[in-house]
């Protein structure tokens, strides 16, 4: 099948993608610079957290392949760039990868060709940073080639929604850019949504990443707040949710993990924020709600420690010493996805302070803390009964957790999902 899409980044934003066009009937030829990817992926070894085994064998069976030659960019109509954004020290988006992307691809970027970015960026990066780079081939856009933003809407593991039933919104550089990269995305999903630009369509992605994490820095607040006058807030919500407007229920953690990173624009370079002639422009007024819930979700792993001390307390035990069993290390429910889970950073607090850690995982055979390998329960029930404290930090589905708080000598359980009574609850 000969290639008419190529996705340029083959991970969790990508793949899915691909997956989907290529269900589609689309040819797909997947880019990725690094030849030890495009190797497993051909070889039907799938990144964590992407697909699922059985997904991307159905995929290079029906004529999807990953390539690491740069050369294949030139025989596609439409090119994707899922490349990833991730946060980097300065807590600024690390746009590494898509200028890497951006590069590659003008060096063989076809008239007429149409270019969608659906990495995570501020607003203004299409049009005043992935732009001249694109240009730089020789080719305008908007005149000789698309260009558009598409905010990725995936949520890894939801069995109801997916690429073709969540809509797909799009903003071009000019209205028959948005028009080409609707007709793109009109072959895979349901419904597609014009933005007006590119810069609405990047302020999407904006407003919906940091929804969650203004939503879920409020629970954490009140987690806190109701522990501390020990009101039942699992109750609470439970209550609240009830009320059939004006409120959607979102629950405390041990911490927030994921791809889907806050986007503070108060860190934005200057290019993501400056005007159409070039001239840079500040935001009015900074986001401080978006601040305060960075601030808040990065310090309940702390909390869940302090939890995790003090219930030793009560019991007459030790944080010092004591055996500690994660349940749970992924950043999401019955995925292998490690990204930004809590995990990490609690299990480091908890071997600062001298716990003993093991842990279980259903999904991850191997795990290191402080690059140091932490030992893994073979037998869940038998740690369960020996750890002075078992810490459940992600509830996968294979865990029996009524069974479990009853084994158990304590349990913290930081997901709510334990029956009331069963066990202390964050």
């Amino acid at each position: 099948m000969p290639a008419d899409l190529a996705v340029m980044g083959l991970g969790h934003t990508g793949l899915p993608l691909a997956q989907a066009a290529t269900a589609a009937g689309i040819g797909v030829i997947g880019y990725d610079p690094d030849p030890t990817v495009v190797a497993d992926i051909n070889a039907g070894r799938v990144p964590p957290g992407a697909l699922a085994a059985a997904d991307l064998r159905r995929m290079l069976a029906c004529g999807f392949r990953a390539s690491c030659d740069p050369a294949v960019l030139g025989r596609v109509r439409t090119a994707v760039v899922c490349a990833p954004a991730p946060l980097g020290e300065d807590h600024t988006l690390d746009l590494s990868a898509v200028t890497a992307a951006a590069r590659t691809l003008a060096e063989h970027l076809r008239p007429h060709t149409t270019v969608v970015l659906e990495s995570p960026v501020y607003p203004g990066t299409t049009e005043e940073y992935l732009r001249p780079l694109l240009e730089a081939g020789g080719l305008r856009a908007g005149r000789d080639f698309h260009l558009a933003y598409s905010p990725g809407r995936l949520d890894p593991g939801n069995r109801d929604f997916h690429l073709a039933n969540t809509p797909k919104v799009v903003g071009g550089l000019t209205p028959a850019c948005t028009e080409a990269a609707a007709a793109f995305y009109g072959r895979l999903a349901e419904r597609v949504v014009r933005a007006r630009g590119p810069r609405e369509a990047e302020a999407v992605k904006l407003l919906e990443t940091n929804y969650r994490h203004v939503n879920i820095a409020f629970a954490n607040e009140m987690a806190v707040f109701c522990h501390d006058l020990g009101v039942d807030l699992w109750d609470v919500i439970r209550c609240a949710e009830t009320k059939p407007f004006g409120f959607q229920a979102f629950r405390p953690g041990p911490g927030v993990g994921g791809h889907s990173v806050p986007l503070d624009p108060n860190a934005a370079p200057h290019f993501a924020t400056g005007s159409s002639t070039g001239r840079p422009r500040t935001p009015g007024h900074p986001m401080r709600m978006v601040e305060l819930a960075q601030e808040v979700n990065g310090r309940m792993p702390r909390y869940v420690v302090q939890r995790a001390a003090a219930l030793l307390n009560e019991h007459g035990k030790s944080l010092r010493g004591a055996r500690v069993l994660l349940l749970g290390v992924t950043y999401k429910a019955d995925l292998a996805d490690q990204e930004g889970a809590p995990a990490r950073e609690i299990g480091a607090r908890l071997l600062e302070l001298g716990a003993q850690l093991c842990y279980h995982d259903p999904y991850v055979p191997q795990w290191r803390v402080l690059d140091r390998p932490v030992p893994r329960a073979d037998s869940l029930w038998e740690a369960a009964a020996e750890a002075d404290l078992t810490l459940l930090l992600q509830h996968h589905r294979t865990y029996d957790l009524q069974g479990l708080a009853v084994k158990a000598q304590l349990m913290l359980d930081t997901r709510g999902a334990t029956p009331a009574g069963a066990a202390a609850r964050l």
